[in-house]
């Protein structure tokens, strides 16, 4: 199992259709950390993240095996577009969806916790993660989805102007002007991290 880590995404492929199920437990688990943090900032629920990540990789298996992945050497910025699509199909979904308001105009089932925090889930949630996780959120939508997609899955503007459907200027402009509004925000808020 050592070697297949030194394989690039490619040959970890090639692997997996003539059935070694190894190859591709060593590429998810190359790209799992990537994946997941850009679902999880851009839908901001743990659970649902778990479950787009997994749609995502359901649908890479149904695509690899069907013989129609054809981006070589382009793994990652693939998987990526396919989690960015089953986040907006989520949204799209969520629209149509009536929610229950209450007197604050918040959705009653996002104030409301049904679970006890794991652990985990509290050594993610330290101070400057927060701080950080707060200043997106006050992002313009296009800016925050950039700078979540160039500094958490560590995409290029290229493949970020290709998942997002705009010009590579569009994407460099958008991340400019995000990184602006952040700095502006720490200066107001006198946030140092």
């Amino acid at each position: 199992m050592m070697y297949l880590s030194r394989l690039s995404d490619h040959e970890l492929i090639n692997l997996f259709n003539t059935g070694n199920v190894n190859a591709f437990e060593t590429l998810v688990l190359r790209h799992k950390d990537k994946l997941f943090t850009s679902i999880l900032f851009l839908v901001k629920d743990k659970y649902l993240a778990e479950d787009i990540f997994q749609d995502v990789f359901i649908r890479v298996i149904d695509t690899i095996k069907g013989g129609r992945y054809t981006e070589e050497g382009k793994f990652l910025p693939w998987a990526m577009r396919i989690a960015h699509n089953l986040c907006v199909d989520h949204f799209r979904k969520v629209k149509r969806t009536p929610t229950i308001r209450n007197s604050e105009d918040q959705d009653i089932f996002e104030v409301l916790n049904f679970t006890e925090e794991s652990a985990e889930d509290k050594m993610i949630k330290k101070q400057s993660h927060n701080r950080v996780k707060d200043m997106l959120d006050q992002l313009p939508e296009d800016q925050r989805e950039v700078i979540i997609l160039r500094h958490y899955a560590d995409m290029s503007f290229k493949e970020i102007a290709r998942v997002t459907n705009c010009s590579i200027n569009t994407a460099l402009g958008r991340m400019r002007y995000g990184l602006i509004n952040l700095r502006k925000m720490m200066v107001q808020k006198q946030i140092s991290l």
